[in-house]
This record gives structure tokens, C-alpha cells and sequence, in this order.
């Protein structure tokens, strides 16, 4: 089993990531990486972000 090591990583930059990863707005290495960082299988299409609804 590997070891894990922790990483810092910057909230907005993330947030980004992952708005875009949901919008498939990603180059591959920047999709690999969200993936990899969220432990994500790139066949599943959940939502990771809520929609937010204007009321």
C-alpha cells in the first residue's frame, strides 16, 4: 500500500478546478490531477459541487 502524503492546495484554485472539471473545461493533466486529489474515477458523473438556486 502507498503512503500518502499530504498536500496544500489553495481553496479558490481548487473550487476552480473542480467548477470546470464539472464543466469539462479541463486540460487532461489538470483533470488527472483533480481526480487523483479527490480520488475520483473518471467514469462517474456525479455532481461534486451543488447547484445553487437564485431565489
Amino acid at each position: 500500500m502507498r503512503r500518502r502524503t499530504l498536500q496544500w492546495v489553495n481553496s479558490p484554485v481548487l473550487l476552480e478546478a473542480i467548477m470546470r472539471y464539472e464543466q469539462g473545461r479541463l486540460p487532461l493533466s489538470m483533470k488527472l490531477w483533480v481526480e487523483k486529489l479527490l480520488e475520483l474515477k473518471s467514469h462517474e458523473s456525479s455532481k461534486l459541487l451543488p447547484k445553487l438556486h437564485n431565489s
